[in-house]
């Protein structure tokens, strides 16, 4: 089982900057799922950056979520900091 999100920022270029419960920070990139119609509408960056922890999970207003396992498996370490700047 994958662990939780403990915290989340929403950054520039469409990263998210998680933190799960067991410490570990990675960055999930949002810009591959636009093509999808329920995350299209996250590309207004006003409604990204309303990205808040629910249930160990990440959700938007409008019912637009991302599971835990998918933004676990789908993210990738944080190596630097150049990619999870804010604008």
């Amino acid at each position: 089982m994958n662990p939780y999100v403990k915290s989340i920022m929403p950054n520039a270029n469409y990263l998210l900057l998680l933190t799960f419960e067991n410490g570990e920070k990675r960055v999930f990139d949002l810009k591959p799922y636009f093509s999808k119609p329920v995350f299209a509408k996250l590309q207004n960056m006003n409604l990204f950056n309303t990205a808040r922890v629910v249930s160990g999970s990440v959700e938007w207003a409008g019912d637009v979520d991302l599971s835990y396992d998918t933004l676990y498996v789908f993210s990738t370490g944080q190596s630097s900091d150049k990619h999870v700047k804010s604008q």
